[in-house]
């Protein structure tokens, strides 16, 4: 049996699964706790020894072996950009996409306070951004001569205005860093670009930060270890909702995973304007976007998720009456034990209550939202972000809705909210749930055959989940 081993080393558990190509389907899986600090290879060799003699009886020949990775904190970024809403965000959103975590980001004139404040930070690449080409040169380049003044170890990525870039390149040179040169990601202004940048961010991944975190030995068996996790995700979702030249995908969709320090939502669709009279305003979105919520999570982010949310919208979401003490106790006892296993109808019902609100906040600050305002010539409506409103599919993912009884249920508080009518979140999705964590593994599959990665995910996620009130 030719299969593919696909193997996702996550910050908490290391993932295996094997792919029959024949039969496009998922014959095996496996996973055990990651062990970053030590060996990366202990945590693979007991998931892999779980399936073993499985491997051996069904004579499984591994074509080819490929990984993905967000041990040790995944890739950790620094974005720098010119001004907040523009180029900074562009550049945000570049790492983003590329899989990465933000730690900062910073715009206008760096001092050295910032670059100190980098440089604490510990972050992994640092993307400079800033200008649209032809424009503002000034304060890129003084930002270059800035981060020239520090003993900076890491990746830098030049993704400015292009007339900046080969007087950033001698700056850089000057001082031996380690530089990348990109396009730049807003060469126009509300225009992203932001292809480019993610393939040098992938790039240097694959080259420095593998090494950086121990996965070098991961790789002597693995083969490659391509892109960190949320990329393999979001390259799954994509391939999923566009198809291939063969094969349709399901078209416009939204998958949302909740964790336990983070809520990230990728949204795959134009989202242009669903009615008339409705003019686009702001950064430009790219189909592929995806959000990360740090304050979000169900176990590490639980204090910051209650701070954001408030006591109002966990009563609300929660099933029956509950007091402030009684939510601030059960938020406190999770902060305090992050692998804390409800046990009790209470304590499972509350966990579901913070699944929902993670939900309803992570996909509130995703979607795009109308701005209503008024002229001589009447009411006017402008659209920031995207619209998905018309989007088709919701896709769960993440341990809280895998091992949910109510999973529609947690979901459901992502759909469109009748008291914040100019958000706008899907209006009618159909529900599907990735219960066997198929989509990283997709997502590195995808880069050998797409095909089969597409015919597998329509396997596993078609079963559509029933609304639940």
């Amino acid at each position: 049996m030719k299969c593919y081993l696909l193997v996702d080393f996550g910050s908490t558990n290391t993932k295996i699964t094997v792919v029959d190509i024949e039969n496009a389907e998922i014959v095996l899986t496996s996973k055990a706790i990651t062990t970053i600090e030590d060996d990366i290879m202990i945590g693979f060799n007991k998931a892999y020894e779980k399936i073993e003699k499985q491997v051996i009886a069904k004579e499984i020949e591994f074509v080819d072996k490929l990984g993905c990775s967000s041990a040790a904190g995944g890739l950790k970024m620094i974005a720098i950009g010119l001004v907040p809403e523009l180029t900074s965000e562009a550049a945000k959103r570049a790492s983003l996409g590329a899989g990465a975590k933000i730690l900062a980001t910073y715009s206008y004139e760096l001092d050295d306070d910032d670059v100190l404040e980098m440089l604490a930070l510990k972050p992994e690449i640092i993307l400079l951004s800033g200008g649209t080409d032809g424009g503002n040169k000034e304060t890129i380049i003084k930002n270059a001569k800035t981060l020239a003044r520090f003993d900076i170890k890491v990746p830098i990525i030049v993704a400015c205005n292009k007339n900046a870039q080969p007087e950033v390149a001698r700056i850089f040179d000057e001082v031996n860093f380690d530089y990348h040169r990109s396009q730049n990601v807003m060469p126009s202004i509300n225009v992203l670009n932001v292809d480019n940048v993610r393939d040098i961010i992938r790039e240097v991944f694959m080259k420095n930060i593998v090494y950086a975190k121990g996965l070098d030995k991961a790789i002597e068996y693995v083969g490659d270890v391509l892109m960190p996790t949320p990329a393999a995700v979001l390259n799954a979702a994509q391939l999923l909702s566009k198809g291939t030249e063969t094969e349709d995908g399901l078209g416009d969709l939204v998958v949302i995973d909740i964790g336990g320090a983070t809520t990230d939502v990728h949204s795959l669709c134009s989202g242009y304007p669903s009615k008339g009279g409705v003019t686009m305003k702001g950064l430009a979105e790219p189909f592929a976007k995806r959000s990360v919520e740090g304050d979000l999570g169900m176990r590490y982010s639980v204090q910051s998720c209650y701070q954001a949310a408030g006591y109002r919208n966990f009563s609300k979401n929660y099933p029956g009456e509950i007091t402030i003490e009684q939510v601030e106790q059960a938020i406190q006892l999770r902060h305090d034990d992050i692998e804390f296993e409800p046990q009790t109808k209470e304590a499972k019902l509350f966990d579901e209550t913070i699944a929902r609100v993670c939900c309803a906040l992570a996909m509130q600050r995703h979607a795009g939202y109308i701005e209503t305002s008024f002229s001589p010539f009447g009411t006017m409506f402008a659209q920031y972000g995207k619209d998905l409103t018309a989007v088709r599919y919701l896709i769960g993912t993440g341990g809280v809705l895998v091992h949910n009884e109510h999973p529609v249920a947690i979901l459901q508080a992502a759909k469109f909210d009748d008291e914040m009518p100019d958000s706008l979140r899907p209006m009618k999705p159909e529900y599907l749930l990735d219960k066997t964590y198929i989509l990283s593994a997709m997502g590195l599959l995808s880069t050998r055959d797409e095909n089969l990665a597409l015919k597998i995910m329509k396997k596993y996620l078609k079963k559509e989940v029933q609304e639940e009130m």
